[in-house]
């Protein structure tokens, strides 16, 4: 990994040298704009409104326009004597409990590293002090010519940088329901709650793929092999017919106990409640609102299917099939 910013943990009298990495990247697949007759490149030419002639990049400035159509050009000089305090240094501001934090405010993550032999036993007593107190450093730092709030905690050995937006940067949710008075019923509330029981779980990341980005490498691979590849169908839309709410609940619980008893390892029997839900022949209420659910899917559902199927189509669906598979076999695991 390559650095993107060097400076130093001001911590009290102490001072760390350290270097920043980007912690993530995009995996997305890129593309370039062509045209469509020969993939050639699209070039784009700053031009100016004025008088349509093309400007240098030496010549670009910042401009702030007025309400009143005005502009007030600001240069690099304007902006070279603006207060960064922060500008090589992590200064840590105070000490706060990390849920105190809401993920609301985190915006990009960088991985900290001692820069030097020397850094090395300052970096690992303050990770290890930060990590048994349970609380994450509150800092600034300077990044792209920009004062950020920042936390910095330990995380796997490492200091973790995570940037923060200013609370003036958080929208307020305006909308309309939130002052609306919704009853909900006790049972409602009961099904809900055990939907939520019966889909809980532990984090495990590597258990999802984007079947997206999957599909559509598949597409571009199959472009790539000569073969021709022509916009797919829109594919079947989900039913908008309202169903009872209970009974989507009952239906979604039943649903996801199925699939849990499908993916664990076999065991002892299960409770009476369990067999008789499971009884062959015995349609509980619950199965009978999951088929009407299902039914009024399926109808929902065109019955034609459009001929000569493409190549990227076919494509994108075995991907996404087998990326399907791929969480099927880690969950079962």
């Amino acid at each position: 990994m390559r650095s993107v910013w060097k400076g130093a943990i001001s911590f009290g009298l102490v001072t760390i040298p350290v270097k920043l990495y980007r912690a993530t990247e995009q995996r997305d697949v890129s593309f370039h704009q062509v045209r469509a007759s020969d993939g050639s490149r699209i070039r784009y030419q700053r031009i100016a409104a004025a008088d349509d002639e093309q400007v240098e990049y030496a010549d670009l400035a910042k401009g702030y326009e007025l309400p009143s159509g005005e502009t007030v050009v600001l240069t690099d000089s304007d902006l070279a004597d603006l207060p960064l305090t922060s500008s090589r240094s992590i200064e840590v501001d105070s000490f706060v409990p990390l849920e105190q934090v809401d993920p609301i405010y985190f915006d990009k993550t960088y991985y900290v590293e001692p820069d030097g032999p020397q850094a090395g036993k300052p970096y690992a007593l303050l990770r290890d002090a930060l990590a048994q107190s349970g609380r994450v450093a509150l800092v600034k730092v300077a990044l792209r010519q920009r004062e950020q709030l920042a936390t910095l905690r330990a995380r796997d050995g490492l200091f973790v940088l995570e940037t923060m937006i200013w609370p003036d940067e958080i929208r307020s949710p305006d909308f309309a329901f939130l002052g609306e008075q919704v009853e909900v019923r006790t049972q409602e509330l009961s099904m809900a709650a055990s939907l939520i029981a019966s889909l809980s779980g532990d984090f495990r990341p590597e258990q999802y793929t984007d079947a997206y980005r999957e599909a559509l490498e598949a597409v571009v691979q199959a472009k790539i092999d000569g073969h021709e590849v022509k916009t797919p169908p829109g594919a079947d839309r989900p039913s908008a017919d309202v169903v009872d709410l209970m009974s989507a609940l009952r239906a979604s619980v039943d649903a996801a106990k199925r699939n849990r008893a499908d993916s664990s390892p076999p065991g002892p029997a299960g409770t009476a409640t369990d067999r008789a839900s499971t009884a062959p022949g015995r349609a509980t209420p619950s199965a009978s609102a999951a088929s009407g659910v299902r039914a009024q899917s399926k109808s929902a559902k065109s019955p034609a299917k459009a001929s000569g199927t493409t190549v990227a189509k076919k494509a994108a669906k075995s991907a996404a099939g087998s990326a399907k598979g791929k969480r099927s076999t880690r969950k079962s695991a």
